[in-house]
């Protein structure tokens, strides 16, 4: 049997009048990399807070390791995080911000030593030992701050949407790092975004969020092809899936049909007609923005360049097998 690194039985969170957390049950099992992902305000990074210890659930149970960690501190529950901001000491080298929880933690001075030098050579920073926070560039400092949860060797890794403070090609540069440090120590991490890209790059299992509720459970590629709901539908995937209702959904026996931009192809003989009212040429993909005669407006990927241009009529297929069918509760309709 897998070893469970986390179990959340019902956790609920209320603030006031507000429940924030709704009933969560989740299990993570050892060397998952388990990403929580939802629109702000979802309850996602309340829900990291909890399992941390560093906010307190108004019921249910968290367990790390086999053992209920809710009536201990942090620095007890086997967990390191890493923060949305870097929260570096600025005096202290980036050696010195890496080894200060494990004198905290009594460890000696060779274990110290050893565990700094292997977690550098893991991200790069070597070299970097001896210099300061000031020194270092964002993506530097993202990666120290990375290193001093390593060197704490926990039986879980926290990651609080680490990289929001990062530009567009440190952020791709930094998830490719995560995803190797993965691979390469095997541990177990739970990772919290608003960035569905984040999420679908990096996890083995997504855990999406709204509304303080679990909406779906499961690994990437099975919630881009089989939501559970509309919410979860529009919410993964980029750009997002196209919802119709009216003529077109009925005839499709549903409330609402969704399709994917992909999903779509140029055909002369297609069933649904429109005009091109925007067209974002990307170099490899094209996009068109079709206003259709029978509904609203849907985007159409198209994995090439195109001639067609604005105003143009055009005339759209799904392709076989790829319209999702939503009921009026907004669940899917299965086959």
């Amino acid at each position: 049997m897998p070893v469970r690194s986390l179990k959340l039985t019902n956790i609920v969170k209320t603030f006031g009048q507000v429940e924030v957390l709704k009933g969560v049950d989740l299990d993570v099992e050892e060397g998952e990399f388990v990403v929580f992902v939802g629109p702000s305000g979802c309850g996602k990074s309340t829900l990291m807070r909890i399992i941390a210890g560093l906010e307190t659930q108004t019921s249910g149970s968290v367990e790390i390791a086999g053992r209920n960690v809710d009536a201990l501190v942090p620095s007890k529950r086997g967990i390191a995080m890493v923060f949305q901001s870097y929260a570096l000491y600025p005096h202290l080298t980036v050696a010195g911000n890496m080894t200060l929880a494990l004198k905290e933690e009594g460890v000696g001075k060779a274990e110290r030593e050893a565990r700094v030098e292997k977690a550098a050579g893991l991200l790069q920073l070597s070299a970097l030992l001896a210099r300061r926070p000031a020194e270092l560039s964002g993506g530097q400092r993202q990666r120290v701050a990375i290193g001093r949860a390593i060197v704490r060797e926990p039986a879980l890794f926290l990651f609080d949407e680490p990289l929001s403070n990062l530009d567009a090609a440190l952020r791709v540069n930094t998830r490719l790092e995560i995803a190797k440090l993965h691979r390469t120590l095997g541990g177990t991490m739970v990772y919290v975004t608003h960035d569905q890209i984040e999420a679908m790059t990096l996890a083995d299992k997504i855990v999406v969020l709204n509304g303080g509720r679990i909406e779906q459970i499961g690994r990437p590629i099975d919630l881009y092809n089989r939501p559970d709901n509309i919410f979860v539908a529009g919410f993964i995937g980029s750009p997002k899936m196209n919802f119709l209702t009216g003529p077109l959904a009925e005839r499709a026996s549903a409330a609402t049909i969704g399709i994917r931009p992909e999903h779509l192809r140029i055909d002369p003989a297609g069933e649904w007609a429109g005009v091109v009212r925007h067209v974002e040429h990307l170099g490899s993909d094209s996009y068109l923005y079709v206003v259709l005669t029978e509904g609203p407006e849907v985007t159409v990927r198209i994995p090439d360049q195109t001639e067609i241009g604005l105003d143009d009529a055009v005339r759209l297929t799904p392709m076989p097998g790829r319209i999702h069918r939503f009921g009026k509760d907004d669940r899917v309709l299965r086959d």
